[in-house]
């Protein structure tokens, strides 16, 4: 019973945001970039990353906010979709790995063309820094050892320690996407039928022919997508990066991940990128993050990319396909 609530309430907020972020794509023509899906990481129950002085939900909110005005400032054309636009998510209390899947499901519910999502990321150390033990040198120091008639006197040397601070430093930006490796995951949440970007394939009155999604056909269609949501994903991953970078903020590059916990970048059907906007466990960053003008420098550094990424999906399509620069290896699968 409580399911069936959770579930009538979601797709009840679903339409109230479909209905509140934008305009409808019908009677306009087709953009590359007519529904973009604005993701803020966690919210409600999970918190996320702990700073000093904030959590990454509200911080990945802020930022999201801002980040899908801008997107409706620079690309009047685009719908904007939020997956949360207060603390809570779709306005239901529901736990993180059920919200990320509703997150996705309304990515493709609503057919965007690209999925953005924000958030910050954390070392497993205390935020801000933590006091360590050290040794400085050693003493020498008399003890007794032995019983009985063996017991004698020896003289041993014992360490001299200090506690010292060690702050967090780790600190930069990293964009992940989703492992084009050979479990061919995502390509299970590919309706090629309903695909925003089928029309690029299609015939010329623009509608896709029906097709059984259990086919080998549709399989093979949803594995093709996935590739191209690939290189897709990572050429704007890039294009992200490097803006960072020119920010002169320290970028750590694209990460390729295929992890099952990072759902909402396996589970929806379209490009799709996860931004680490920066270190929340460092004291600088996370002033940083929290402030109008941070904040303010990770949307335009964001909207420069998404302006880059439009126009070459709108030129030629050679960097679509082969993603641009390289990421890092691949993790070991663990699904």
């Amino acid at each position: 019973m409580r399911k069936s609530i959770t579930l009538l309430l979601f797709f009840g907020a679903l339409a109230a945001l479909v209905s509140f972020t934008g305009k409808s794509p019908e009677g306009r023509q087709k953009s590359v970039l007519a529904t973009i899906v604005v993701d803020a990481g966690h919210g409600g129950p999970a918190r996320g990353a702990k700073g000093l002085f904030s959590y990454e939900a509200d911080v990945a909110l802020a930022i999201s906010l801002k980040l899908g005005q801008r997107i409706q400032e620079v690309f009047p054309d685009t719908r904007v979709v939020y997956t949360r636009t207060s603390d809570t998510v779709f306005g239901v209390n529901v736990d993180a790995r059920t919200a990320n899947r509703m997150r996705a499901e309304l990515a493709n519910e609503v057919k965007g063309d690209l999925f953005l999502s924000i958030h910050c990321n954390a070392t497993p150390q205390k935020a801000g820094g933590w006091y360590a033990k050290r040794t400085i040198g050693y003493k020498t120091k008399t003890i007794t050892v032995g019983k009985g008639a063996k017991k004698r006197k020896k003289t041993v040397k014992v360490p001299i320690t200090e506690n010292y601070w060690v702050k967090n430093e780790r600190h930069g930006t990293e964009t992940y996407i989703w492992a084009a490796d050979r479990s061919g995951v995502k390509s299970t949440y590919i309706n090629p039928d309903e695909s925003a970007e089928f029309s690029e394939d299609s015939t010329s009155s623009g509608s896709a022919p029906h097709l059984d999604m259990n086919s080998p056909e549709a399989k093979i269609r949803a594995q093709l997508y996935e590739k191209k949501y690939f290189g897709k994903s990572l050429m704007l991953a890039n294009m992200v990066e490097e803006e960072f970078a020119k920010g002169g903020r320290a970028s750590g590059g694209v990460k390729q991940r295929n992890w099952e916990q990072i759902w909402v970048l396996q589970a929806t059907g379209m490009p799709s990128i996860l931004v680490e906007t920066g270190f929340i466990t460092n004291e600088e960053e996370e002033k940083y993050l929290n402030s109008e003008e941070g904040q303010a420098e990770v949307v335009e550094s964001i909207i420069t990319a998404l302006k880059k990424y439009k126009e070459t999906l709108e030129g030629t399509n050679t960097k679509v396909e082969n993603g641009g620069q390289k990421s890092d290896s691949l993790p070991p699968s663990n699904q």
